[in-house]
């Protein structure tokens, strides 16, 4: 099927792009347990980056399951599927000069490093909401690890899935440690050293 597509080359480049809004792309890319803060901190960002003027998208792993993914379970393969797909939208995204969000578990090391690998030199940056699973279960806001250790979710992450937690993280939060607002903070001076945003 490919043998039949040819890539159009688009007129305005990424660096004009990036140009016309005054700032750098990124692909933030959050993960953790579920629970562990991903979606506050991401949301607590975007807001900052809003009132700074900067472009961004956050793209949240329950709302992409709603659209996007909605024909995707849970399983090994799938959640490979979801990733490839999400990489993808936020690679185009940041094509386009977004600072991109992304708040997904992405539990395994080999789809978070194919996501690097899919972006340009720089663009990607990991970042590891680090909250230990004990302090995922109290918050529990989804009721989910109830569930699953009822064995009503199979295949839950943490549970009877497991986590592969990032071994050198771009940037590490200890988000039972630190606000949301901390945290936001923190990852706003990360953009602003790697030149993303002034």
């Amino acid at each position: 099927m490919t043998e039949n597509l040819t890539w159009h080359p688009h007129q305005i480049t990424p660096d004009e792009r990036r140009a016309n809004k005054g700032h750098g792309a990124a692909v933030l890319w959050f993960t953790g347990l579920s629970g562990s803060g991903k979606s506050t901190i991401a949301n607590a960002l975007e807001q900052k980056l809003h009132q700074a003027g900067v472009h961004s998208y956050l793209l949240d792993g329950d709302n992409v399951r709603h659209g996007l993914n909605r024909d995707l379970g849970f399983s090994d393969d799938d959640r490979v599927e979801n990733l490839r797909r999400v990489s993808e939208v936020a690679a185009l995204m940041a094509d386009a000069g977004l600072v991109v969000l992304t708040a997904f578990i992405s539990p395994f090391r080999s789809e978070r490093d194919a996501v690097r690998q899919r972006l340009p030199e720089g663009q990607f940056i990991e970042v590891f909401i680090d909250t230990p699973l004990a302090e995922c279960e109290r918050r529990d806001p989804k009721g989910l690890y109830q569930k699953a250790r009822a064995g009503t979710i199979r295949q839950f992450t943490g549970i009877d899935s497991k986590y592969q937690a990032p071994e050198q993280p771009d940037v590490h939060l200890r988000a039972d440690q630190l606000t949301p607002e901390q945290c936001a903070e923190r990852l706003l001076a990360a953009l602003r050293e790697r030149g993303v945003i002034g």
